[in-house]
């Protein structure tokens, strides 16, 4: 407190001194007048007169300063205000930001926006803080006032960020400093900018914060739809699995025990990825060989299967029931809608960092009339974007001579040998 009262003080006699000092000179030039350096009267009210007006404007000063920054220090006290401000933004990202805040400055004018040397350069309108002022012809404080505030911002780039530096002065020369003072408005404007600069930070933040939140949200609803179909095991495959099977264990006993060990080996690959997303090529491969070999027994001649994938891409990370939705919809939409039958293809190859899985078939093709809604797909192409955030896509094209071709894209694992 005593040391605030003493700043405003030092303040104020700074102000004085030099206007003091202004009309020393002024009354000794006046004095030294031929018949009218006689006349006392006019160079002591000028003097008295003078200095009234500046003591008021200076306490004025202090008392808007005050009100502004809820403090009284030399920084807040200060005509020139300078901030430096950090944005966890890259420096573009973080000029378009700060281009935008100075834009939005009440009485801004004359922007001169430099994107290349991110600099940034404005002038901005002095308001009347206190409408018309009194005597203002007469006010040596506003004598020399000029009518505008000016700004320079310049962004300087790191390696993750941008740091701001800004600059609020009066559009007049540092010198003058000791004679006049701006009633707080270059404090205000720097303020101003900064709270800006911060609302934006936050917007954005937010957003960022919400998207993620949705993202999750749609991540966790898939998984749980997933989650669901892995519970379900599609019943009806197995309700009919068990049919063939108790058929066959009357005419063909062998044939039955082999359709109800590859049921035994679909349901172990099935049943444990409900408690996790992620699976490998070489996992998804068995389970969808051990369903497609459930099918041959029931199908016959109709089905042939050739698998083309290589031991060192077994290990490929892949979205467990990915591979199998591919596989199902080979045999449902292409294969079974034809009477003679026909082939899957299961192909894996290695192109750079993607791996390529390719589930094709020689059926209907997509003239084929099928009762499909194409779910399948859909949930196997939000899970890509959801899992590999856009490195991983489905590609679904005709196959030739007939049929459809389904191919997955996805990273390879790390350490992965090229096969």
């Amino acid at each position: 407190m005593i040391r605030s009262f003493f700043r405003q003080v030092f303040f104020v006699l700074r102000i004085a001194a030099a206007w003091g000092l202004a009309v020393i000179c002024i009354v000794s030039m006046y004095t030294s007048l031929p018949l009218l350096g006689n006349f006392d009267l006019p160079a002591v009210l000028f003097s008295f007169a003078t200095m009234g007006l500046v003591f008021a404007g200076a306490f004025s000063h202090l008392h808007r300063v005050r009100l502004l920054a809820g403090r009284i220090d030399r920084d807040a006290l200060a005509n020139r205000q300078k901030r430096q401000i950090e944005v966890p933004f890259e420096a573009g990202e973080t000029f378009d930001l700060l281009d935008a805040a100075v834009r939005e400055l009440p009485g801004i004018d004359q922007v001169q926006s430099a994107r290349d040397s991110l600099q940034i350069k404005a002038k901005v309108a002095r308001p009347r803080t206190y409408g018309e002022p009194l005597l203002r012809r007469w006010n040596p404080l506003l004598w020399f006032a000029p009518d505008n505030n000016q700004l320079l911002a310049t962004v300087t780039p790191a390696s993750d960020s941008g740091r701001v530096i800004l600059i609020c002065e009066p559009e007049s020369p540092a010198w003058s400093d000791w004679f006049l003072v701006d009633d707080g408005t270059n404090y205000e404007n720097a303020e101003a900018i900064v709270r800006a600069i911060t609302r934006r930070i936050g917007e954005r933040r937010r957003a960022e914060q919400a998207s993620a939140a949705l993202t999750a949200t749609q991540k966790e609803l898939t998984e749980a739809k997933l989650h669901l179909l892995h519970a379900q095991v599609e019943p009806h495959f197995l309700y009919n699995t068990l049919a063939s099977a108790q058929l066959l264990a009357r005419s063909d006993p062998p044939r039955a025990e082999a359709m109800l060990g590859h049921l035994i080996q679909y349901l172990r690959r099935s049943l444990p990825s409900a408690d996790t997303d992620m699976s490998s090529l070489g996992e998804e491969l068995e389970r969808a060989l051990a369903y497609l070999e459930i099918l041959k027994i029931r199908m016959g001649d109709r089905l042939d299967v050739q698998v083309d994938v290589a031991d060192t891409l077994r290990s490929t990370p892949l979205p467990a029931m990915m591979l199998q939705t591919l596989v199902e919809n080979a045999i449902k939409h292409g294969l079974e809608p034809r009477t003679g039958g026909g082939t899957v293809w299961i192909r894996a190859r290695r192109d750079g960092e993607t791996i390529a899985i390719t589930v094709a078939d020689n059926g209907a093709g997509f003239t084929g009339k099928t009762d499909g809604t194409g779910i399948g797909l859909t949930n196997v192409r939000e899970r890509l974007r959801l899992r590999y955030d856009g490195a991983a896509s489905l590609a679904v094209v005709a196959n030739f001579p007939a049929g459809v071709a389904a191919t997955l894209s996805v990273p390879a694992a790390k350490g992965t040998a090229h096969g």
